[in-house]
């Protein structure tokens, strides 16, 4: 692929905002695997690590990345759980990229789509380009039965109440134009585990365009999964408030 421009004329600069908590393990692997795509498809990039104050020394390795990946990668770091949606404002503050790519540092989201995600927005000059688990040859591994029809069971639910025309709403590996992802921001209230099912629905809603390519889903290598009974309750109030309020 070569260099893309950006409409100013300058080279498309990408910036990864990646929120983690206890991703002592994973933040090294997941930081190599982003440099080497990046780095083979010539593209200009940044990853901007955003920590809740992880207690297994989480940043003491960002800081180690910092220097590694100089001029890279950047540590900005939180003094706890602050929540998911607002890790990606604050990160946003930092990022210099007029793209945003967000997606999480369990290996759930490997690096290899990107190019995918990136040509899929140049082709249709698209807003946002998101990966889809339920489209295409795309898929989930590692998940029992139970969290497979939790997942699916929650698209449905959300597609059949909202009609968002996405066939992956709670998918938290896409990729934004910049102008785009702050002007979400500044209309949209979730911050929680809804977040990325009010940012599609809203960007719908303001006739944003929207792309999808199918991604292979993988359940998190180390580490325990942040999902509960309460953010599924959560996101079914989320998912009801939306349809009342657009």
């Amino acid at each position: 692929m070569a260099p893309a421009k950006s409409a100013t004329g300058g080279k498309d600069v990408y910036s990864v905002i990646l929120p983690t908590f206890n991703e002592r393990q994973n933040l090294p692997i997941i930081t190599w695997l982003l440099n080497r795509t990046f780095t083979e498809e010539k593209l200009d990039w940044e990853l901007v690590i955003v920590d809740d104050g992880s207690p297994d020394g989480t940043q003491e390795v960002a800081k180690q990345l910092v220097k590694a990946y100089s001029p890279h990668v950047q540590l900005r770091p939180r003094t706890g759980k602050l929540g998911l949606g607002t890790a990606y404002i604050h990160g946003l503050q930092f990022a210099k990229g007029n793209y945003i790519i967000i997606m999480d540092a369990d290996f759930s989201h490997h690096p290899k789509f990107i190019p995918q995600m990136i040509a899929k927005q140049k082709t249709g000059n698209y807003d946002i380009v998101t990966g889809t688990r339920y489209a295409g040859d795309g898929g989930v591994f590692g998940w029992d039965l139970k969290r497979k029809l939790t997942s699916k069971g929650a698209n449905i639910f959300a597609d059949t109440v909202l009609r968002p025309g996405v066939s992956d709403l709670t998918g938290s590996f896409r990729l934004y134009k910049r102008a785009v992802l702050e002007k979400l921001f500044d209309s949209t209230d979730a911050r929680g585990f809804t977040m990325q099912m009010a940012l599609a629905v809203t960007a719908k809603a303001k006739g944003m365009s929207i792309g999808e390519v199918p991604i292979s889903f993988v359940d998190r290598v180390y580490g325990d999964s942040k999902l509960g009974g309460e953010e599924i309750v959560e996101y079914a109030k989320g998912v009801l408030q939306l349809w009342w309020t657009t």
